[in-house]
């Protein structure tokens, strides 16, 4: 069931929102060659608690950082680790929630250290494009598929791999609330939009193979053909039949 937002929930939405936006602010500063990306978490850490919030992955289903860092190859749901220090040229995807007064922001971000490759900075745009591709079919009276014909377009024009294994979903005082965003086509045209309704979109693409697999530390997604990946994500809320981004300063 999809949950519509009061007015005075997305107000602390929109606080949540900005919550996130600062943490990426100063992830995306630090995020140079050398540094460790268990500095990088706690950094981010620091910084939402530093504004009266609490991460929110930290022990989500038994997650134990309080971010996501996925670098290269790596998708979604990459570990910290004090002996994985970010190298020039990387692509790092950097994944942030924030818990505020009983509600989530979530927000993704790849980051291009140094040198990245033309390769890197393609997958890059075209994965931020689609992000706003599919943020502009998210108005009232639409559907949920047709944020995902929106996406899926940008990546066929791109002719780059879409993750099919995890998709976007809604967020309020849970993580994750109905309904499910896909990032591809499908059948089901999905859930009719309305105002109020809290929206985390969420492209993740692979510069080769859509299909992806699991680490052994039972987290970590990547690529199953060892190509880069980049994911874009902001939550965002329908208001007056229009979409408006919430995680932003």
């Amino acid at each position: 069931m999809c949950v519509i937002k009061t007015d005075e929930q997305l107000k602390i939405m929109r606080e949540a929102g900005r919550i996130c936006a600062l943490a990426h602010e100063a992830v995306e500063k630090a995020a140079v060659a050398g540094i460790s990306t268990i500095e990088l978490s706690h950094l981010a850490d620091k910084v939402i608690r530093k504004n009266g919030a609490v991460p929110s992955f930290k022990n989500y289903n038994g997650y134990p950082h309080s971010i996501c860092i996925s670098i290269n190859d790596e998708v979604i749901h990459g570990m910290p680790n004090k002996k994985r220090k970010i190298q020039d040229g990387d692509v790092v995807s950097v994944d942030i929630g924030a818990y505020y007064r009983g509600y989530h922001g979530d927000m993704a971000r790849t980051y291009l250290v140094g040198n990245a490759s033309d390769e890197a900075r393609r997958l890059f745009e075209a994965t931020k494009e689609a992000f706003y591709a599919g943020m502009n079919a998210a108005i009232e009276g639409n559907r949920v598929g047709d944020i995902s014909k929106a996406i899926f377009e940008v990546a066929s024009l791109a002719n780059i791999g879409v993750v099919r294994d995890y998709v976007g979903h809604g967020v309020g005082e849970n993580l994750h609330e109905d309904p499910e965003i896909p990032n591809f086509i499908s059948k089901n045209k999905g859930t009719r939009l309305y105002n109020g309704m809290t929206l985390a979109i969420e492209p993740m693409f692979n510069q080769g193979t859509a299909d992806i697999c699991i680490d052994e530390d039972g987290w970590t997604v990547r690529t199953k053909d060892g190509k880069i990946s980049c994911h874009y994500e902001n939550t965002i809320a329908i208001i007056d039949g229009k979409p408006e981004i919430l995680t932003k300063l």
